[in-house]
């Protein structure tokens, strides 16, 4: 049984993904309101009270909520040189029993963009997932036009499996996702049948 009693963290070559903590909303906040151009175009639509005081400690609850319920895993990057913040990753809807599958999202703030840290990020919460919480299935997914996201994807191995409809509101809009998934120990095309 899954059961993450301390506080995770995993540490990359330059990353530390850790647990939001309160401290950490101005650094949030300025960071998600200096890239909200280059956000915003691919997340749902903010609220009017997304980047207040407020809804970061709600976020904060959540994460910690969420993760000692073993149903998401919300982790902020931060670079260890200097101590900034760069970007956001959530191990979410964790399902256990048959499925033992989650779903991964992701952002990046734009000044650290195409600088390979998300991949950096990416790698680690999979190898995490699958060795730490014995998770079997990733699915992540992305709108179809978001050529960046989707190499990120498949360099961290992950594999196209289709097209969602109307998958995730973007923008005020339904929008279609191509959808990936990563496989601990890649089993498609396989079979036992000998």
């Amino acid at each position: 049984m899954w059961s993450l009693r301390r506080k995770p963290f995993i540490e990359t070559e330059r990353l530390t993904l850790r647990l939001p903590v309160q401290s950490d909303f101005r650094a949030w906040a300025a960071l998600r309101q200096d890239s909200a151009g280059f956000l915003q175009p691919w997340e749902p639509t903010w609220s009017d009270d997304h980047l207040t005081r407020r809804a970061f400690a709600n976020r904060v609850a959540w994460a910690a909520r969420a993760q000692s319920q073993g149903t998401a895993l919300p982790l902020l990057l931060i670079r260890r040189e200097g101590q900034v913040l760069v970007g956001a990753i959530t191990l979410d809807n964790i399902r256990r029993g048959p499925a033992q599958a989650g779903t991964i999202g992701y952002w990046v703030g734009a000044p650290f963009a195409r600088k390979g840290l998300m991949r950096e990020a990416l790698m680690a919460v999979c190898h995490h997932a699958f060795t730490v919480l014995d998770l079997s299935r990733l699915e992540a997914a992305c709108l179809p036009e978001n050529a960046p996201s989707r190499g990120l994807l498949e360099k961290c191995g992950f594999k196209y499996e289709g097209v969602a409809q109307s998958y995730l509101q973007i923008a005020g809009r339904w929008r279609n996702h191509v959808l990936y998934a990563n496989l601990r120990g890649d089993r498609r095309g396989r079979s036992d049948a000998g």
